[in-house]
């Protein structure tokens, strides 16, 4: 077994619109525009006011001519937002076009649960350079593999081909990952740790939509970095 601190360098253990042009036609014709829309119905509705005043408490038009300004604002604002949910809606959409990119890819996100079927990659930062180990438990708590490697500051990888210590076969399913590290002084240093793996789909019924890599979910701001697979020759 081998380590290389430097990335990418991996650790190995071994509806119709036709039909419906004359009844839109229709509707725009007998639809009723606002106060904001129409400055001859502000004067309609000021002089209808000013003409059926009290004459024994005449009508403070500054104040009456406010309160319609403040009206004409508050429509304006309801404009406002429904403009604001079409923008939202279109975010959304862009969000799952965004996601369906990822699928078939190989992605890092944070975590340290990762699928293993062959193989199992996870990557992990550590502060500073650091002694750590590594240990790999099963889904049902099982330690599968442990050891201890070199690290230098910065990114690294490991792989895992499912062998324990003794050099047995582990079935696939779910592992995790935890790495500690102390330096040479003995003081705890932190490890950060990802787990990579392909995207198998994506829900777009969720908001936002969810990436699922080894049976996981994960939101698109989880990615951390996209991997370019090597080809083989």
């Amino acid at each position: 077994m081998a380590v290389d601190a430097t990335m990418p360098t991996t650790i190995k253990s071994a509806p119709s619109s036709s039909s419906s042009s004359s009844s839109n036609s229709s509707k725009s014709s007998t639809a009723t525009t606002g106060i904001a829309d129409n400055f001859q119905t502000f004067l309609t509705l000021l002089t209808t006011q000013l003409q059926n005043q009290n004459p024994l408490d005449p009508l403070d038009t500054n104040q009456f001519t406010q309160q319609l300004v403040q009206f004409a604002g508050v429509e304006q604002q309801l404009k406002s937002n429904d403009q604001l949910k079409s923008l939202i809606d279109i975010e959304k959409s862009a969000q799952a076009t965004q996601a369906l990119v990822y699928v078939g890819n190989t992605v890092a996100v944070d975590g340290s649960t990762a699928q293993f079927d062959k193989s199992a990659t996870w990557n992990f930062t550590s502060e500073k350079d650091t002694t750590a180990t590594i240990t790999i438990t099963s889904s049902t708590g099982q330690t599968a593999f442990t050891g201890s490697y070199a690290l230098k500051q910065g990114n690294s990888s490991f792989l895992w081909d499912g062998k324990g210590n003794d050099g047995v076969q582990w079935p696939a399913g779910t592992y995790t990952m935890s790495a500690t590290g102390k330096d040479s002084s003995g003081n705890s240093v932190a490890i950060s740790t990802e787990v990579q793996g392909i995207v198998d789909s994506v829900d777009l019924s969720a908001s936002p939509p969810l990436l699922s890599i080894g049976g996981q979910s994960y939101t698109t701001d989880k990615i951390k970095r996209v991997v370019r697979s090597t080809a083989s020759s």
